[in-house]
């Protein structure tokens, strides 16, 4: 049996009911993880999307994983707060991984976008991750390393003429939120280098057909020719979870790229 390459590590995953960070928590788990989910679904029926952090949950108990449900909303620091304590205490000890996954996101050209679901939209996706490293930084530290995989997308590149009909239909918003945290991550994982924390963003080289995606029409689901599964986001994040930041930090990463550069097929 080929030995775990996540042996005895704890790790957080966020926005693990559903989607591309259930398909992490599971890979984790498998990979020898103990492994805390959040989300703010915790039971099958909660939510107009399927998935849940209970449904999660027992896939990985099911195939001998081990895994805690914190149910929180990434917009509240309390809960934020909470969750990492949570962590530190159900297994014992620091917290070896943050996968920040979870997100909010609203289609909305700017003249039209809402200031309330434009704080939403940050507070989600910037403000979330960036509390959550600080408060388990110090863990990582005194362990002697770490890793943080922040989950982006395509979407912040820039746009490029010629406007195509979607450029227009309202991605603004998430973009400037995916921009702001990837230039985060890089910025992190240069100041925690010395402290062999690694720390790196990845997206996705093409749509991950999820509840998320599929209700906001990027794709039509499994059967779309221009998908991507959501285990290859796994198996991704996998590769930035354990290796030291000598070898593999600072990436803005995109998941079929980094596992072909690493030597494997997908």
């Amino acid at each position: 049996m080929a030995e775990q390459k996540l042996a005895g590590k704890t790790a957080i995953v966020t926005g693990a009911s559903r989607g591309i960070g259930a398909e992490i928590a599971e890979r984790f788990a498998a990979e020898g993880a103990s492994v805390l989910i959040t989300a703010r679904t915790r039971g099958k029926g909660q939510n107009a999307m399927e998935g849940s952090l209970e449904e999660t949950a027992q896939r990985i108990t099911d195939a001998g994983g081990k895994v805690e449900i914190f149910v929180a909303d990434m917009s509240s620091a309390a809960d934020r707060e909470a969750l990492v304590a949570t962590a530190e205490g159900a297994f014992g000890g620091h917290v070896d991984i943050l996968v920040s996954n979870a997100a909010v996101t609203w289609f909305v050209p700017v003249a039209d976008f809402a200031d309330k679901k434009f704080r939403l939209m940050f507070e989600v996706q910037v403000t979330a991750p960036f509390h959550l490293a600080q408060l388990v930084l110090p863990g990582m530290r005194a362990a002697g390393g770490g890793h943080i995989v922040n989950i982006s997308s395509g979407a912040a590149k820039q746009p490029v003429q010629p406007y195509g009909e979607r450029a227009a239909r309202g991605g603004t918003v998430y973009g400037m939120c995916k921009a702001a945290l990837e230039r985060f991550s890089t910025g992190l994982a240069a100041e925690e280098f010395g402290n062999n924390i690694a720390v790196s963003a990845l997206s996705p080289n093409q749509v991950v057909p999820t509840p998320g995606t599929i209700h906001h029409h990027l794709t039509t689901g499994d059967d779309d020719p221009n998908a991507e599964p959501s285990s290859v986001m796994a198996a991704a994040t996998l590769e930035l979870s354990y290796r030291p930041a000598s070898e593999l930090t600072g990436r803005i990463a995109y998941s079929q790229d980094l596992l072909k550069e690493l030597g494997f097929s997908y």
